[in-house]
């Protein structure tokens, strides 16, 4: 039998870039996802770009830690004729009141989603926010608040206004941190008595692998990146310090991309490898939660010549003002092996695979949880979980039986973590608790949701949503407290 406490936080997740579309409605302005292609015929996400000076078009392959390289003087832009999926997405915008009765129908005791940053400030250097983007988010937070289900809100999930790349260069810009600074203030100041629970940077740990999409970043380079981690490490900080002052009785927690590695074999070489890859996500908590730059990563930078640009209070800041929970993403393990250290998801011999080639390992939350908390002794949530997979939609349903086995580990295995282990535990939100824009490949058809949303690889599609058997299941899960699986 599993057992959860009383104040277990059960709900789902969801990224409004990926879901809520209205991208020229109400103000907003464009955000880096919104230059991103998608759909069945480029399995690659394509960042689309125009040179302002020849008006020369095209798009580049957004690949996995290579290289975004655009011809000189050409910047991110949106083109006529091509598919951008944020743009629709699933249409929360326009959905949201349904979307949060179904939330509420199931027993949602939280509902993690993020405000377009770029909705808010539509350039992200404006002084003044958008009356009518705040508007939107103040409709959500009182349909949420009907149903008494609790706000997690992430702040930055891949929302950057575009504007901030394109003139600044993104987070590699020490001049983010104030505009990020001011954007948070408004939103504590219009939202300190209807959000508790924040979150700064969505898998921030991703700005290694994703500059662009994660900090704005168009340069991909040791230097560059590493420069915005450090800004958004003092971003984080200074928004938890503010915090303190709106309203101390807020929660501010950051968000990390993790998942165990395993050593293919006992041989040392596989598991020093295994704790290197590991330490590319750790890093980040190191920072952020346990409020210094560890030795490791500070031999690293000596290593490749890298040179933090910084002043005099980053530090204290850091060291002053770490986050409060910690927030992560964990969907699969990972194995690695020196023998080929470039693979970075060779098969697990013990473990089965979903359609995308992820290992569905029934231990690694209970692995991660343990992991997290013995290095850090803080609250954790898991606020990403769940199984991508293509659904077939029969007779207004989807018999998603392969979800429902996934999940069922999953919430077993933060049971164990719980009640073997002693681990602190706030919540899960599966991720997406509704089909959404896959944010790998910009596809539908890789769909996580316990509701089908009617919605192709193109964009074509009702928008109508049903109730996948996965649906019932966790309605029950959660009416019995993760007691009857």
């Amino acid at each position: 039998m599993t057992s959860f406490p009383k104040s277990f936080l059960w709900g789902g997740a969801t990224a409004a870039n990926q879901y809520e579309g209205g991208a020229f409605e109400g103000g907003k302005g464009l955000s880096v996802c919104d230059v991103l292609t998608g759909g069945s015929m480029t399995r690659r996400r394509q960042l689309t770009w125009k040179n302002p000076v020849t008006g020369e078009t095209g798009s580049t392959d957004l690949r996995p830690r290579q290289p975004l390289v655009l011809p000189e003087n050409a910047i991110p832009a949106v083109l006529e004729g091509e598919y951008y999926p944020s743009h629709q997405a699933v249409d929360f915008y326009h959905h949201y009141k349904e979307d949060i009765a179904l939330a509420a129908e199931m027993g949602f005791k939280a509902f993690r989603m993020s405000i377009n940053w770029a909705r808010i400030f539509p350039e992200g250097d404006e002084e003044t926010p958008n009356e009518e983007g705040l508007k939107f988010y103040d409709e959500v937070f009182a349909e949420l608040r009907k149903y008494h289900i609790e706000p997690l809100v992430t702040m930055s999930h891949y929302e950057i206004p575009l504007t901030l790349c394109t003139r600044y260069g993104g987070w590699a810009n020490r001049k983010l941190i104030g505009f990020f600074e001011n954007y948070a203030r408004v939103l504590f100041t219009r939202y300190s008595n209807t959000v508790k629970y924040w979150l700064t940077f969505n898998e921030i740990d991703n700005v290694v692998g994703y500059p662009f999409i994660c900090a704005g970043v168009p340069e991909y380079s040791d230097q560059a990146i590493a420069q915005a981690a450090h800004n958004m490490f003092v971003a984080s900080a200074r928004v938890v310090k503010l915090k303190n002052e709106i309203n101390p009785d807020m929660m501010v927690g950051q968000m990390l991309a993790y998942m165990p590695v395993y050593g293919y074999s006992c041989n040392p070489k596989d598991q020093l490898l295994a704790m290197e890859k590991e330490r590319e996500a750790l890093f980040f908590s190191d920072v952020q939660v346990g409020g210094y730059y560890p030795n490791y990563k500070l031999k690293e930078y000596d290593r490749k010549g890298i040179f933090l640009e910084t002043e005099k209070d980053d530090f204290y800041l850091i060291r002053n003002y770490p986050c409060e929970f910690i927030g992560f993403s964990c969907y699969k393990s990972m194995t690695v092996s020196s023998e080929k250290p470039e693979v970075r998801n060779l098969k697990n011999p013990y473990l089965k695979e979903s359609q995308w080639g992820w290992a569905i390992d029934p231990d690694c939350l209970r692995l991660t949880l343990n992991t997290l908390y013995d290095r850090y002794h803080k609250p954790l949530w898991i606020v990403e979980n769940g199984l991508g997979a293509e659904d077939k939609l029969e007779n207004g349903t989807v018999n998603d039986d392969y979800r429902i086995a996934y999940l069922q580990d999953s919430v077993r295995s933060i049971s164990e973590a719980i009640n073997l282990d002693g681990v602190e535990v706030m919540g899960l939100t599966v991720w997406g608790w509704i089909d959404i824009v896959s944010a790998g490949t910009g596809e539908m058809k890789k769909r996580y949701g316990l509701v089908y949303v009617d919605l192709d690889d193109e964009g074509h599609g009702t928008l109508k949503r049903y109730r996948k058997k996965s649906f019932d299941w966790y309605k029950k899960v959660i009416a019995t407290n993760g007691e009857s699986l």
